[in-house]
Order: structure tokens, then C-alpha cells, then sequence
């Protein structure tokens, strides 16, 4: 059953944990540190990505200092506290987390493999 492959119950619903990125203390000034802040901030979103733990991620427009979301397909907000500790924005300041337990469907699984189809190859390097 597809359900149980994508980690879901019999309903084809399962745990998630949905993190909002607000705008931090230290905003890291336009420059060099900015931009590779950035390139690890989507490097380390692949990374989680590949690994099966970053089902759904996006920017919002800054409004009211939301920055942007993630949802990880884990079933704790502590294993989620983890993943997010290893992101340059939020290890440097410029985000902050804010935790929230989500149940929804195991669908959102598919969204990587979904997105991969739908968008254009990276340049090789």
C-alpha cells in the first residue's frame, strides 16, 4: 500500500512538524558571508531533501518577519529542533524556528520526487 510506503496509517495520514523561519536578531549584511550563508542554507534543504527528512520547504514574503517554511517528515518537534541546528541561516541568526506538531497526509512525500520532475536541471559544474 502506497499509504505505509510513504510512512502513513491506514487513513494515509502521518506526524509531521512544520517550521516557520522568522526573521532573526542578526541579519548578515549584503556580501560574500550573505551569499554563502544562502548556498548552505539550499545546499543543506537538498541535503535534508535527500535524505528523506525535508518533505515540503518554501519562502514566504517577509511580511510580519515570516520568512519561510519548512515541513519535516519527522514524528517529534526535537528530532526537528535537530535538523533545523544544522542550517547556516539559523546557525548565524538571520532566521529563528518556531515548532508546530502537523498531521496531514503522507501525500507530501511525493513532493521532492514531484518538484526534482518539474524543475530545470542544475548547471554542471
Amino acid at each position: 500500500m502506497l499509504a505505509a510506503k510513504l510512512g502513513g496509517n491506514d487513513n494515509g495520514m502521518r506526524q509531521y512538524v512544520l517550521v516557520i523561519l522568522k526573521t532573526g536578531p542578526n541579519r548578515v549584511p549584503t556580501g560574500p558571508e550573505r551569499d554563502e550563508m544562502f548556498k548552505g542554507h539550499f545546499a543543506n534543504m537538498k541535503r535534508l531533501a535527500d535524505a528523506g527528512k525535508l518533505a515540503i520547504a518554501g519562502p514566504f514574503d517577509g511580511d510580519d518577519g515570516w520568512r519561510g517554511m519548512f515541513i519535516f517528515a519527522v514524528p517529534t518537534v526535537e528530532e526537528a529542533k535537530t535538523l533545523v541546528a544544522t542550517d547556516p541561516v539559523v546557525i548565524k541568526g538571520e532566521m529563528v524556528p518556531e515548532f508546530h506538531p502537523l498531521y496531514a497526509s503522507a501525500a507530501l512525500m511525493l513532493v521532492p520526487d514531484g518538484h526534482l520532475r518539474l524543475s530545470k536541471p542544475a548547471p554542471a559544474q
